[in-house]
């Protein structure tokens, strides 16, 4: 197997002394939660990223009207932990972005529902959130969008989409926060926005400025290219994902004269439609010491049996420089079960880094509350396990044998991981080994 370059704050709402959520917590008065002084702030925090009326999901959680109409939904919700979602194992880990909600937090918006979603006085209300607009970034200082929207039919397969678009960069660039954000969401699969740097050959007779595919290209060779490139990512987006923040010190590169090559993967919905995917580029305010760029453990061998539960593949790889792990990103298709990122030590001891419970539609970002440092020669393994029975309820077909392939039916094990390295150093000097000191 191998290893190869691919791709909230949260501010805890504390119970007021003496009650949670309407019930005594050291014999003082119970205090009913209101929708301005209890409800508004953990709606601010955990569900607003994407509840609000230029955000992603639907209804939008910003009025006392839209809690007050959606109040049971809310309750089921957050009782049910559904929302907001969040799928890591507690037992592993420390998360940055874990917007997950507190048994305190949980309480109040039982109660408040139950009690009929009261209002209270607005003068409790915290400041209003400020949004960029549909941007979960700050206001973009750069918003670089496909020339030329994609059609997409109302039903068959839909082979990878590409648009390439030069930057038009001038000198180098750091990039610090970057967000895709598709103008159609329910048909894409996946976005992966590469770098392509003005010596780099990949797709060189490819048109730019308008969609295309691989089997649409001419020349033997750039048919076979576009399915594979050795560019470094800029970000990966699928169902769920988060934007990329990182703090001072850090940013991604894009040399300058790069193109930014869109893949994007649409799936039909039984309604045609149009997407122009954009993205959002906030510039680092001065040169970063440490470069971020997206690894990958990729396992594409594997063959699922018909009807087996819990089948397991598995990869394993080695750093070739030291570096600083910075999260991760897990991806499988609809048959995904489980997903875990582990370090194997020598002699087999094996430390869990991440185990997600997986879940195609809500395919997360996993952000390192405290980045780990990790040596040349760590060995990183991914393990995933593919569920292809029939009580799988979004597998398309239980009697098929399942290998690996770019549409939602077929399987895909990618494992992809930041890492933050020197700033000087480039993905080629990253992966020259040097001796391993002992």
């Amino acid at each position: 197997m191998r290893i190869a370059l691919a791709a909230l704050l949260i501010f805890p709402f504390a119970a007021a002394m003496g009650f949670v959520a309407g019930h005594p917590t050291d014999g003082g008065p119970v205090r009913q939660p209101t929708f301005y002084r209890d409800v508004l702030p953990i709606l601010q925090d955990h569900c607003q990223q994407c509840h609000r009326p230029e955000g992603t999901a639907r209804p939008p959680l910003v009025s006392y009207k839209d809690a007050k109409e959606n109040a049971g939904d809310i309750r089921d919700s957050v009782e049910q932990k559904r929302m907001p979602p969040w799928f890591a194992d507690p037992r592993f880990g420390h998360w940055a972005n874990d917007p997950s909600l507190t048994a305190g937090q949980i309480a109040t918006l039982v109660a408040w529902a139950e009690a009929k979603a009261p209002a209270g006085d607005p003068a409790d209300a915290p400041a209003a959130r400020a949004w960029a607009g549909a941007w979960n970034i700050p206001q973009p200082d750069r918003v670089i969008q496909m020339p030329a929207p994609v059609f997409i039919p109302p039903k068959g397969e839909i082979e990878y989409t590409y648009e390439i678009v030069p930057t038009g960069f001038t000198t180098d660039t750091w990039v610090q926060m970057v967000q895709i954000l598709p103008s159609a969401p329910q048909y894409v699969h996946h976005a992966v926005l590469y770098i392509r740097p003005p010596d780099a050959r990949w797709l060189r007779n490819a048109p730019r400025g308008v969609p295309f595919t691989a089997s649409g290209l001419k020349d033997p060779q750039d048919r076979h290219d576009a399915h594979g490139t050795d560019s470094d990512m800029l970000l990966v987006y699928a169902p769920g994902s988060s934007p990329d923040r990182w703090p001072d010190g850090m940013a991604r590169f894009v040399p300058a004269g790069s193109d930014l090559i869109f893949q994007m993967h649409y799936t039909t919905t039984g309604r045609e439609g149009m997407d122009r995917t954009s993205v959002g580029l906030v510039f680092s305010k001065s040169p970063p010491e440490r470069r971020v760029i997206t690894l990958q453990l990729t396992n594409s061998s594997f063959e699922i049996p018909p009807r087996a539960d819990n089948y397991r593949v598995e990869v394993h790889g080695s750093l070739p420089n030291d570096a600083t792990l910075l999260g991760f990103f897990p991806h499988m298709h609809l048959r995904g079960k489980e997903f875990e990122y582990n370090i194997v030590a020598p002699g087999g001891r094996v430390e869990t880094l991440l185990h997600v419970h997986y879940h195609f539609h809500w395919q997360m970002t996993y952000r390192l509350a405290e980045p780990r440092p990790l040596r040349a020669g760590t060995v990183l393994e991914a393990v995933a396990w593919f569920d292809n029975s029939r009580k799988n309820p979004h597998n398309p077909d239980p009697d098929a044998t399942v290998r690996w392939g770019d549409q939602t039916d077929d399987e895909m094990m990618v494992g992809f991981f930041d890492v933050a390295v020197p700033a000087s150093m480039d993905k080629w000097q990253f992966f020259v080994r040097k001796p391993i000191q002992q």
